[in-house]
């Protein structure tokens, strides 16, 4: 006899309340973690879940250093403003979300159906460096997201934050890879003694247009 889930999903597909609750809802942006630690396999696992995100002709910009040892956490932090140092000397990880400026050249495997890699390419048949730029940064902050989303629902917590030197994080960590910095954030399980009370939201009639 099939034993009946203590939780189902409901039949028209939506999430239960506790995964909303735990995705979004309940979710909080931590300060500090729980000694535990996050294994590779979790890693590995956020990716095998963020990857299936939307992006613009499925181009995937973004590009991922997990700083997992003293060393590589003791590095960031060095180029962290005010107290995001500290928080990510705690974590135990962070991860460096940052976005391939050559990520076209992988399209002829994400999208192999057209030739995307020529929508880059100016009249003059050179790079378009301006549509490049905005497509990259779009799309990796969308693939942040994701990140985010993924670490919850797999049971983590983050710490997004954009309070670092993006230029020396690029030279200290991605030198000679043609990748750039978008933001950091510390990943592990939340101390709930970390957090802020919850701040306010907008509501819908202040934030949204029906047209």
């Amino acid at each position: 006899m099939e034993t009946a889930s203590a939780d189902p999903a409901p039949a028209d597909g939506v999430l239960t309340d506790a995964a909303l609750d735990r995705i979004f809802r309940a979710a909080r942006s931590y300060n500090g973690y729980l000694d535990r630690p996050v294994p590779e396999a979790q890693l590995r696992a956020i990716w095998d879940l963020m990857k299936w995100g939307p992006t613009s002709a499925n181009m995937m910009p973004a590009r991922i250093i997990w700083c997992t040892t003293p060393d590589s956490k003791a590095r960031l932090a060095k180029l962290s403003s005010g107290t995001n140092g500290p928080k990510i000397l705690a974590a135990p990880v962070t991860a460096i979300v940052a976005m391939d400026m050559a990520f076209y050249d992988m399209l002829p495997k994400t999208f192999p159906h057209a030739d995307a890699r020529s929508w880059f390419m100016a009249a003059d048949g050179t790079l378009d460096a301006a549509m490049v730029e905005d497509a990259a940064f779009r799309n990796s902050s969308l693939q942040g997201a994701y990140f985010v989303i993924a670490a919850r629902a797999l049971g983590l917590d983050t710490g997004p934050m954009s309070g670092i030197d993006k230029a020396a994080i690029d030279a200290e960590f991605l030198g000679g890879t043609g990748w750039r910095t978008n933001f950091v954030a510390t990943l592990g399980h939340g101390d709930p003694a970390t957090i802020f009370g919850r701040l306010p939201r907008l509501e819908f009639d202040e934030a949204n247009r029906i047209v």
